[in-house]
């Protein structure tokens, strides 16, 4: 956290307020917010002199007196608080700007580190709108509803007692329209308040349907439905417009009367000090000083008339923004942004890992955690991948959990039990490359365990896991086939912490992923998810996202392995060419070889595919099929996959079913034993005649 903003949690501005929910977030500025609001105050006091001054010239013009110093005395007043006013409203300016860079911060912090599930109450478009609006509504409370509505109420006061000095029956007249104003400014103010949090609702169901169309622009078009998106659209920006001319009727409004009221007193001031002039109660100098007052008074005035709808208006952005502070995070176990360097194209967050290339055919496993290589014995010394299948049911497919302790571990512990392995010197230089304060031992390819998991994603919503238990051994192929909604992609949500299990557990290296740093758990996680994203940018950009000192060698190997020699060749700039907003300007096919890039060049110690060869050709596919086999040799692989043809050749295949586990074994096995499964593989020309 840079200097300047403020540190720990925000108060609740519910139970304090919203004044001083606003004043938490000029912490760190208020020097300069005092120093800026003093010489507005300066500025004040040299306005309130002018008409003193005044007054003193005309006396002695009166008695034919020379004037001349207080002419200049009259302008210097004038050309200094000018000056003095002017740099006063700068310094609160920067400080307005500076709540808001502030506040923007603290926003894209706890957007990016939402859990997944909140994302769900509150879309995108509406959070973008909220970033950008209401933080801008934000400004103008922390400026002209707090510092000007101060100077503005200590320049009305100084103007009052001034007067009251002059004439306490002119005060009298002038009172009675300014306590009338406030009562009428009060009132609007409330509702100018509520007007525009509905208006700022308003523009971000805007941004939300913009959104949603430009999301699926090309279904959009195919489905010829732009006329009637544009009609949603339209009807949107017809109902923020309604909402803006409600706010502004209301600020007309507030704005009108008090205008009406200081006219009105004006007049009367005018009527009342005319007859007391004429009956020789007070002077005409008197007089006209106290109307120069009556004109001052204007500016403190609509100041505080605005600041009032402001601060209402601040009000409701402050609810809005407090909403998103107030959302369900994840874990504060992420590691911080390292300063990017000069030059530096990649978001910086550790040093990336040699491909897969580099570490030829060694196999990883060996005595390590949680088991053995391909073949040998799982987790908890339960066997995986032998002859036999495990029956459906959980209780059949659960292994024996490797450690019942739940203790919550700090950032810095260990995260995986100590193994012996067998790898050369190149990959454990490579495993040590990998950013983190205690990286996983060199070399260790990762287990997991799903152990009477039951899990939805929201209360109310039917169970997309109901007691789903079985083994990954480390090293090797994992798959997990089934019908359409059965729970698969939900595995790797589970395993990736987006959501958290309703009962049981799911356990990496025989650790509860709850247990784990979150940065350290992902760190050692590669994903390649089902629609396969990809971020506006350059093609290096999303093949190192999240990734700092790639070499061009180890980038272009990952190229290569990734099958994405052709799209480099095509697209004008190389791994510097721009691939259009979320990857427009790719095939369905080159964004999904990408995502599996990104996710090679991590070095992973588990390397999660779900449907990742979808959009391949069978080319592709075949090729992809054997770099997963080299990738089997040194990582853990689980993929999803309705495709068979990808996975029929891996040590272990679990069928699900309805959320559960029906069946855990090989291809040939599976053919044999589970009828869906052999359903599934006749469906795709894969059981052999008989």
């Amino acid at each position: 956290m840079s200097a300047g903003e403020p540190s720990g949690p925000a108060p609740r501005h519910r139970a304090r307020g919203r004044l001083q929910l606003i004043l938490w977030y000029t912490a760190g500025f208020r020097v300069r917010l005092a120093l800026g609001g003093a010489l507005m105050l300066a500025s004040t006091a040299l306005a309130l002199a002018q008409p003193l001054i005044a007054q003193r010239v005309l006396d002695r013009l009166a008695r034919d007196q020379p004037v001349s110093g207080l002419l200049l005395a009259l302008a210097g007043a004038v050309v200094l608080g000018t000056a003095i006013g002017a740099v006063g409203y700068f310094l609160v300016e920067t400080v307005g700007e500076s709540v808001v860079r502030t506040v923007r911060r603290r926003l894209v912090t706890r957007i990016l580190r939402l859990r997944v599930s909140a994302t769900e109450e509150i879309g995108p478009a509406d959070l973008i709108s909220r970033l950008v609006a209401d933080t801008t509504l934000l400004r103008q409370v922390t400026t002209q509803a707090m510092v000007a509505s101060v100077t503005a109420v200590l320049a009305l006061l100084g103007s009052l007692v001034l007067m009251g000095l002059i004439d306490h029956v002119l005060l009298a007249v002038t009172l009675t329209a300014v306590v009338t104003m406030s009562v009428s400014v009060r009132w609007a103010a409330a509702r100018i308040g509520q007007a525009t949090g509905r208006a700022q609702e308003a523009v971000a169901h805007l941004a939300v349907l913009l959104d949603r169309d430009l999301g699926a622009f090309r279904t959009v078009k195919a489905a010829g439905a732009e006329a009637h998106e544009i009609g949603l659209l339209t009807d949107a920006a017809d109902a923020a417009w309604r909402r803006g001319l409600r706010v502004a009727r209301w600020q007309a409004t507030s704005g009108a009367s008090a205008n009406f009221l200081m006219q009105t007193s004006f007049l009367a001031v005018l009527g009342v000090g005319g007859a007391r002039v004429a009956s020789g109660q007070l002077r005409l100098a008197d007089l006209i000083a106290y109307l120069l007052y009556m004109l001052f008074l204007t500016q403190p005035v609509t100041t505080l008339v605005s600041a009032w709808g402001q601060l209402k208006a601040g009000g409701a952005a402050v609810d809005r923004l407090q909403s998103v502070l107030g959302l369900a995070v994840e874990p504060a176990s992420l590691s911080a942004p390292r300063p990017r360097p000069a030059g530096t194209r990649t978001a910086d967050a550790r040093p990336a890992p040699a491909p897969w290339a580099e570490v030829g055919g060694t196999r990883v496993g060996g005595t390590g955690v949680g088991g053995t290589g391909a073949g040998g014995t799982g987790a908890g010394g339960i066997e995986v991948g032998g002859p036999g299948i495990l029956a459906a049911g959980p209780e059949a497919a659960i292994a024996a959990p490797a450690s019942s302790s739940r203790r919550r571990t700090s950032e810095g512990d260990d995260l995986s039990p100590n193994g012996t392995n067998g790898v050369n010197g190149t990959l454990e230089a490579v495993r040590r490359g990998v950013g983190g304060s205690n990286p996983a031992p060199a070399g260790t390819c990762a287990t997991v365990q799903f152990q009477h998991v039951v899990f939805s994603y929201r209360p109310g919503l039917p169970f997309a896991h109901q007691g789903v238990t079985f083994t990954v051994p480390a090293g090797g192929m994992t798959a997990v086939v089934g019908p359409s909604g059965a729970g698969k992609s939900s595995l790797f949500a589970l395993l990736e912490r987006f959501y958290e299990v309703d009962a049981g557990r799911v356990l990496v290296d025989g650790r509860d992923v709850r247990d784990w740093p979150l940065a350290d758990l992902r760190r050692s996680i590669g994903y390649v998810e089902q629609e396969a994203p990809v971020l506006a940018g350059t093609l290096r950009e999303n093949l190192t996202l999240g990734l700092s000192g790639v070499t061009d060698e180890q980038l272009w190997k990952t190229v290569a392995l990734a099958r994405l020699d052709d799209l480099v060749q095509t697209l004008p700039g190389g791994l510097d060419g721009w691939v259009g907003h979320r990857g427009g300007t790719l095939s369905g096919g080159q964004r999904q070889r990408v995502a599996i890039g990104r996710a090679l060049l991590r070095r992973p110690r588990l390397l999660l595919l779900d449907e990742a060869t979808s959009a391949l050709d069978a080319v592709n596919e075949a090729a992809l099929r054997d770099v997963l086999t080299t990738a089997a040799e040194s990582t853990t692989v689980m993929v999803v996959a309705h495709r068979l043809s990808t996975v029929r050749d891996a040590r272990q295949i679990v069928v699900l079913e309805a959320g559960q586990v029906r069946a855990v074994g090989t291809h040939s096995e599976l053919l044999h034993a589970d009828p869906v499964y052999r359903t599934l593989a006749a469906n795709q020309l894969l059981v052999p005649d008989a």
